[in-house]
């Protein structure tokens, strides 16, 4: 009983979810089961929040390997849900919001949570990027060893579009010599990068969005008929 209710629910409201697309008539129903979503997903984030504080407190507590990072990670969690949520540094915009105290968009530029999102946020995001470049790097010159014909295919089409970004876009494919006099002109490989993306890459991104669509359908289909219950927590 305890998994059969769940499931049930589950069921119901994916078809109403589902319906709704084709029929007027269950769009409050669709409002409702939205709104709820809405409700759980709120909740969820502050069980969430709950969990990361319980973790990094039992290693601060334990002093395990690491336990310093657990305390500047609760240290700036706290920090920037107080910003957050009193507002600091937020002017009112307008007559009404005076009257109301913690008024104002909470994002407004100059706020302190903005300062938060701009100046430090943004750069740590952006400093792992760039630590990303270096295991990319690796990662690609182990991939473009020329071991077998498709190694090969892959280095040849990755030089192509590696030298099609640079700034002279006249450079012609393979560095070839200038055709004698009659033939016609190389095609430059800005233009090879750009069939590439337009026919190769396209085509692979299409076969991979079909496939997620694929198995999201079947997913869904699973859960729908309470054959997938694995948001329930178990195994079952």
């Amino acid at each position: 009983m305890s998994k059969t209710v769940p499931v049930l629910i589950a069921s119901i409201v994916g078809c109403i979810m589902i319906v709704a697309n084709f029929s007027p008539f269950l769009l409050p129903a669709r409002q409702i089961a939205e709104d709820w979503f809405t409700i759980v997903a709120t909740i969820a984030m502050m069980l969430g929040g709950a969990n990361l504080c319980v973790h990094h407190l039992k290693n601060i507590s334990d002093r395990e390997a690491g336990w310093g990072f657990s305390a500047v990670t609760l240290i700036s969690f706290f920090i920037t849900i107080a910003v957050g949520l009193l507002k600091i540094g937020v002017v009112p915009e307008s007559e009404q919001q005076v009257k109301f105290a913690w008024s104002g968009p909470f994002q407004q530029e100059g706020s302190g949570f903005w300062w938060i999102y701009q100046y430090l946020f943004s750069p740590i995001v952006s400093t792992m990027f760039a630590l990303l470049a270096f295991y990319v790097a690796s990662a690609a010159f182990r991939a473009f060893r020329a071991k077998n014909l498709e190694a090969i295919l892959l280095l040849i089409t990755a030089l192509i579009v590696l030298v099609g970004q640079t700034r002279d876009r006249e450079i012609t494919s393979l560095f070839l010599p200038p055709p004698a006099e009659g033939m016609p002109q190389h095609v430059p490989i800005a233009d090879l990068t750009e069939f590439i993306r337009k026919t190769f890459v396209t085509a692979g991104q299409r076969a991979i969005m079909i496939g997620i669509a694929l198995g999201v359908v079947a997913t869904s289909l699973r859960i729908l008929l309470g054959l997938d219950r694995s948001y329930l927590g178990g195994d079952e």
